[in-house]
């Protein structure tokens, strides 16, 4: 879904069988992969100062408590856009400021809602977790939480690497 400003969300339907720390880690250990794939382009650093010109993976939208524009809601921007549910094959040319109050009741009209049908075939995370489990066993942990939450367990320094006191 083009969310209406500059990020896109990747909505994967899964069966309602995990809580959600179990969602964040197969999340985190698919983020990894892509970020092993395509290291020049794809990143889980929380950062910004670390990321650079990739694509960052936002592991912490999986995660208790956490909201995001909703399917077809307008955004408070100037051009009043409107987050949108495209298709993979829309990906490659879809440009998010065409998507405004105006234009999305006749993309709807022409195109339909690519989402329709979306819940129809849930998938298992349990490769992920299996890629999770892999990533522990090779010392890659949990991964930081965001800042209103409480400290979890095993969680890394929530602090700004060029804010860190060094040793």
């Amino acid at each position: 879904m083009a969310t209406g400003n500059r990020g896109l969300h990747v909505f994967a339907p899964i069966h309602p069988e995990h809580e959600f720390l179990d969602v964040r880690h197969a999340v985190i250990a698919a983020a990894r992969e892509l970020e092993r794939r395509m290291p020049d382009r794809v990143t889980t650093a929380w950062w910004k100062e670390e990321r650079g010109e990739r694509v960052f993976v936002d592991f912490n939208q999986a995660n208790r408590d956490r909201t995001m524009a909703g399917a077809y809601s307008p955004r408070a921007l100037a051009h009043a856009a409107v987050s949108t549910p495209i298709t993979w094959d829309e990906l490659d040319d879809a440009d998010p400021t065409t998507f405004t109050v105006r234009s999305v009741p006749d993309r709807l009209q022409t195109t339909g809602d690519p989402w329709e049908g979306m819940h129809d075939d849930p998938a298992s995370i349990a490769p992920l977790l299996a890629w999770w489990e892999r990533d522990l066993a090779n010392g890659e942990g949990e991964l930081p939480f965001p800042p209103d939450f409480p400290k979890m367990p095993g969680e890394p320094s929530r602090v700004q690497p060029s804010r860190a006191k060094k040793a």
